[in-house]
């Protein structure tokens, strides 16, 4: 009696040791204190099949597997089993008939297709999933398995990465079972997705600058420095590359900084009117090379709670944009309409944008049209930057369009009288 309570109780505290850590820690330390805990977890769960096994019923709780009849410190059973019930990892625990003994709360969760309890039902009925059963059985074989890759289809995919261990049995002979954890990794999936196809996509657009100066730069070296008529052109090429290259690294940059939380938006009152005279002011020369007509309809007066650098940075973009993918010869107007919130919006009168593509806009390196955008020296990022700057004012971006019609880009912001006791908001996309 003595030697199992003395078990009993390293095994407790081990897990309640190993609990602690892993709520302290995230990423790969988290994973591994999970992974530890529940190898302790399952050689415990071993002995108790060998010797408690009369004792479960057909009872859905949420740790079957925890006796209470054994004498150890109730406070200690109590953590124990509430810890594994509001876990956010799947525990699932079958004996040797493969028919579950034991689950948590998000095990349970997993298969919420069935309306009544899963322990006692055999692993077949609730799942016809073939990565599930093939791990479950084979741990009851005798055989670990790691890394099974699980994906369920509900209102959303879901991807779990499942470990699954053997339970011996108490005479060392045999399997008494199987327990199982199943890890949530859609958003790390997700993440690793995005990371692949913004390393593709900066890949590819600094590619194509670079082999134009690299073969420039070649033919100026084998003879051309002495074209007279050539030479200037092939120079303003190069550095038209490079000025391209540099603005993309540098959204790349302010991008970065944004989703890592160290950009701080901090709001104030200010003067709308000025700010977008010298936003136009500054995009005057590209406008006028191409005959656009920018008109500032805003008050003279009006007031709008945001961070002046910031929203300078969200406008210049919105106004560039309607100015380069305009009609020659056409115009932008930016007005502002206030209510309970202040809206921003910057109209043009070029061709619109197909309704499938809106949905897509405020992605990174989404284009509407790539090779005009490429040509016209834009990056694929502005859109994305209004987008975080937007949210980080507690507000948003939205964009209507018809196409053949232009399009309308409208930055909304809380009004002033109630954010003006606001202080500075890091922006954390």
């Amino acid at each position: 009696m003595i030697e199992a309570r003395l078990i009993f109780g390293s095994i407790v505290l081990a897990l309640i040791a190993l609990l602690v850590l892993a709520a302290l820690m995230s990423g790969l330390l988290r994973v591994l204190m999970l992974v530890a805990l529940f190898l302790v977890l399952g050689f415990y769960l071993g002995y108790l099949l060998g010797r408690r096994r009369e004792r479960v019923t057909d009872s859905e709780t949420d740790l079957d597997t925890v006796p209470s009849g054994l004498n150890s410190s109730h406070f200690s059973v109590k953590f124990l089993d509430s810890a594994l019930r509001e876990m956010r990892e799947g525990l699932l625990v079958i004996d040797a008939d493969m028919r579950v003994v034991a689950s948590n709360r998000a095990a349970r969760h997993l298969f919420s297709d069935l309306n009544d309890v899963i322990d006692s039902r055999r692993l077949t009925e609730l799942t016809r999933n073939p990565a599930i059963y093939d791990a479950f059985l084979d741990a009851v074989r005798g055989k670990e398995r790691t890394g099974v890759k699980v994906e369920t289809y509900g209102q959303e995919r879901r991807v779990f990465d499942l470990r699954v261990v053997p339970l011996r049995s108490t005479n060392g002979h045999g399997s008494a079972g199987a327990v199982g954890v199943f890890f949530d990794v859609t958003r790390l999936e997700r993440l690793e997705i995005i990371r692949q196809e913004f390393l593709s996509n900066v890949s590819h657009e600094l590619r194509t600058p670079l082999t134009s100066i690299r073969a420039l730069a070649e033919t100026l070296e084998n003879g051309a420095i002495e074209d007279h008529q050539n030479n200037r052109r092939f120079l303003s090429i190069i550095q038209k590359n490079a000025d391209r290259m540099r603005r993309l690294i540098d959204d790349i940059l302010e991008l970065s900084a944004i989703e890592a939380g160290n950009v701080k938006v901090k709001p104030e009152i200010i003067q709308l009117y000025p700010l977008v005279e010298d936003v136009i002011a500054s995009l005057s020369a590209s406008a006028a090379a191409r005959k656009i007509t920018v008109n500032d309809l805003v008050d003279q007066k009006a007031e709008v709670f945001a961070d002046p650098h910031r929203l300078v940075q969200m406008l210049t973009n919105l106004v560039d944009n309607a100015i380069k993918f305009n009609r020659e010869g056409g115009t932008v107007t930016i007005r502002l309409d206030s209510n309970r919130i202040d809206r921003i919006r910057v109209e043009d009168s070029g061709e619109g944008i197909p309704a499938h593509h809106l949905d897509r806009l405020f992605e990174r390196f989404y284009r509407v049209d790539r090779a005009r955008s490429r040509e016209l020296g834009g990056t694929g990022l502005g859109l994305a930057i209004v987008k975080h700057l937007a949210r980080a004012h507690g507000g948003e971006v939205i964009v209507e369009s018809r196409f053949g019609e232009g399009s309308q880009f409208t930055i909304e912001l809380p009004h002033n009288t109630t954010r003006k006791a606001a202080g500075p908001v890091t922006l954390n996309a």
